[in-house]
């Protein structure tokens, strides 16, 4: 089995000053997939055997070049297309589809379980030992290069416009939930992120670039539709950072501390989650949210 390890001192490195990036210039003609696919699964809003559950795509065969032209599919400048409409299946948890990876350490090898703190999953640095032990990997970075094509347009304002692009998710909630949200009367989209706490579960939101409200103005820092810009996850120990690059440079970046949030003191795992997350269930059926992502890279430290 092989994990991507970053040693603990790197990701320090990378929480404190922007890396800079190498993912923005993409030979159109390049092999598909564009980036590695082989430690993560693909979520669909599809129910194609009838089965009355989501459709869901192995590690193996995305590896392999699994394509849908309706929902995760080759672009021309070389990336992979997410799309999510309104309508379509949706995971036991949610009510909102969705189009979306979600990371798999274990890479095909179906002897270690998706639901515990074992070797498919990864652990913050400040869980018990015996986690640290047992997990995937310790702390964790993700790193994306997209481009946010198309949002919602219809519904309830307070639903329009919001995509989720990536998470940090655990055994039960999101330490991170990140959005990119365009209202449709606004050139530029904003972009901000949620946390959420356990005992008692709550969440708040961060701000990046622009606003979440419903009536915010048109962000004139924002990214438009079609626009590439990265993103950059870091979870190391209590701290959690997100920063948001243009050109490979940090325009945005945040920090919480998440050492009252409960994620170090249970039999928690985490996972990274990617693509499109549409936070949309209330707009027109054919309407739907698209990005296509460039480049996908997640880190963890080795075990303990």
């Amino acid at each position: 089995m092989q994990f991507k390890y970053l040693t603990l001192a790197f990701i320090v490195s990378l929480a404190s000053a922007g890396m800079s990036a190498n993912v923005y210039a993409q030979d159109s003609n390049a092999s598909y997939p564009p980036f590695e696919l082989d430690d993560w699964y693909l979520g669909l809003p599809s129910d194609d055997d009838g089965n009355g559950k989501s459709d869901s795509i192995s590690e193996t065969e995305l590896a392999n070049g699994w394509t849908d032209p309706r929902y995760f599919y080759p672009s021309d400048d070389g990336g992979i297309v997410f799309k999510a409409p309104v309508k379509g299946a949706k995971t036991t948890n949610t009510t909102y589809t969705r189009t979306e990876l979600r990371e798999m350490l274990r890479r095909g090898n179906k002897k270690h379980k998706t639901s515990e703190p074992g070797k498919n999953n990864w652990v913050f640095s400040t869980a018990a030992k015996r986690y640290r032990k047992k997990a995937g990997g310790v702390d964790g970075e993700l790193e994306a290069t997209l481009a946010v094509n198309h949002v919602t347009t219809t519904g309830d304002k307070s639903q329009v416009g919001r995509v989720i692009i990536g998470q940090i998710h655990a055994k039960d909630n999101e330490p991170v939930r990140l959005y990119y949200r365009k209202l449709p009367h606004h050139t530029n989209g904003s972009l901000y992120f949620a946390h959420e706490i356990n005992n008692p579960k709550s969440e708040f939101y961060t701000p990046l670039l622009g606003d979440r409200s419903n009536s915010a103005d048109d962000p004139v820092d924002g990214i438009p539709l079609n626009e590439k810009f990265g993103y950059k996850i870091v979870a190391l120990g209590d701290a959690l950072q997100v920063d948001i690059l243009r050109q490979g440079k940090v325009v945005a970046r945040n920090r919480i501390d998440m050492s009252k949030s409960g994620y170090a003191h249970r039999d928690e795992y985490m996972y990274f989650k990617a693509g499109v997350y549409n936070q949309n269930k209330t707009g027109d059926d054919d309407d739907y949210v698209q990005a296509t992502f460039y480049e996908l890279v997640n880190r963890h430290g080795p075990p303990k």
